[in-house]
């Protein structure tokens, strides 16, 4: 039994299994970095530049409202406030996989939540959930792959951005939110989780009529983090008085 677990923990066994469950993300994020590269060309960006953006920064939805704003006469300090409110969830995340890759070395951790995207974080989650631990091996099989695809499919789109069809007129642009939707109902098992859902999903089409994008994205998040650890000392208690 000792020699089966020590062969399913391998470092090339951890690393294959987080390539093959980064398959379908890699697929669904497909269009999406070709769109950015397009988008970012025709906004005046050399495909050089697209190339440095996405190795960088590495997060499609900070990416389009940077190319948005780079091309106006808007104040650095406002695109900067910009960015940080789409990406602040990025800080509810590390929280959250900040525990589950505690033992991890401080270089592995950097570079662990470097790559630290949205796909990222459900597919660590749900990987925590089933196997109690998130290995450094199977992290990096998960997330590289995703990483160097997105930049190879901005320069791609920078280069041929004239040859990729409207994302609208074929539906494409409806996959990621898809691929989503299908990881968050994958925590649907997890307590108290309909009503945090809902509260997050409420709160962002309000503050999206409201106050606009990105800021839905960051307010959405906060209020269902925000019900969450409302009811959250509730719920222990009574878990533990049964």
């Amino acid at each position: 039994m000792s020699v089966e677990i020590a062969r399913e923990d391998a470092p090339p066994r951890e690393f294959v299994d987080g390539l093959r469950d980064s398959v379908p993300v890699v697929v669904a994020a497909m269009p999406f970095g070709l769109l950015f590269g397009a988008l970012a060309v025709e906004n005046g960006f050399t495909t050089f530049e697209v190339v440095l953006m996405s190795a960088t920064i590495f997060a499609g939805a900070s990416q389009m409202v940077g190319i948005d704003l780079f091309g106006q006469k808007v104040a650095p300090w406002l695109i900067v406030l910009s960015i940080f409110a789409v990406n602040f969830r990025h800080v509810l995340y590390s929280a959250t996989t900040g525990r589950r890759i505690a033992h991890w070395g401080p270089v592995q951790r950097l570079m662990g939540f470097f790559l630290l995207a949205d796909p990222v974080f459900a597919e660590a989650e749900r990987r925590g959930e089933t196997h109690g631990k998130i290995t450094f091996g199977w992290y990096m099989g998960s997330a590289l792959p995703l990483y160097l695809c997105w930049v190879a499919e901005g320069w791609v789109g920078a280069l041929f951005g004239n040859l990729v069809p409207d994302p609208q007129a074929l539906g494409i642009d409806f996959l990621l939110p898809i691929y989503f939707l299908g990881l968050v109902m994958s925590f649907r098992k997890r307590s108290f989780w309909l009503p945090v859902v809902l509260m997050s999903a409420v709160v962002s089409v309000i503050a999206y009529r409201t106050v606009g994008s990105p800021w839905h994205v960051s307010i959405g998040a906060i209020a269902g983090v925000a019900l969450a650890a409302a009811v959250a000392p509730g719920t222990r208690a009574g878990k533990e008085k049964s």
